[in-house]
């Protein structure tokens, strides 16, 4: 049984509407790294804020993390006890980065505003892929003892839901 679940892809790839979803099957609460690292004002917290909430969350009986941030992701794969991977094509990741602007979230503490541009994230999600996937496969392989589901696409990750909902009714 799923108690410890991480949530990591490109950013636009839906990692916190699958984390809502997986909320709404499991119960398990979600924490989304973005709110633990973010300020409304869009600076971050300091560093040893952000390790500190972290290792707060890491420390419950149970939650789903939703998020990257590189820098912490073998000490949550250490921790967690699943992970889904959303390695989406470049262009759902776009698109959903797209979709997203101009709308309150409740895992980013401001709105993303619909006419501004920021190019060095633009610039981060094309370059994921090769720049940042990779690190993410080693990482999948070292703690091959989790268990890991990699989504190719949205409809597999909406076919994994149904399924794992029906499990969670049938309980």
């Amino acid at each position: 049984m799923m108690q410890k679940i991480m949530v990591i892809g490109c950013p636009g790839s839906g990692k916190s509407t699958l984390s809502r979803a997986l909320h709404e099957i499991t119960g398990l609460l979600v924490y989304h790294l973005d709110m633990l690292n973010w300020n409304a004002d869009r600076t971050t917290v300091e560093k040893e804020v952000f390790r500190t909430r972290l290792a707060e969350v890491i420390a419950k009986d149970s939650w789903i993390m939703d998020g990257n941030y590189a820098s912490t992701l073998e000490l949550r794969m250490q921790a967690c006890d699943t992970v889904f991977f959303l390695d989406y094509p470049l262009e759902v990741c776009m698109k959903g980065i797209m979709e997203r602007r101009g709308k309150e979230r409740p895992d980013m503490p401001w709105v993303e505003p619909v006419d501004e541009v920021d190019e060095e994230f633009i610039e981060f999600v094309k370059n994921y892929n090769s720049e940042n996937r990779p690190a993410v496969m080693a990482l999948l392989e070292k703690f091959a003892d989790r268990d890991i589901f990699i989504f190719k696409s949205r409809s597999e990750a909406d076919d994994f839901l149904r399924e794992l909902e029906g499990k969670y009714e049938s309980h």
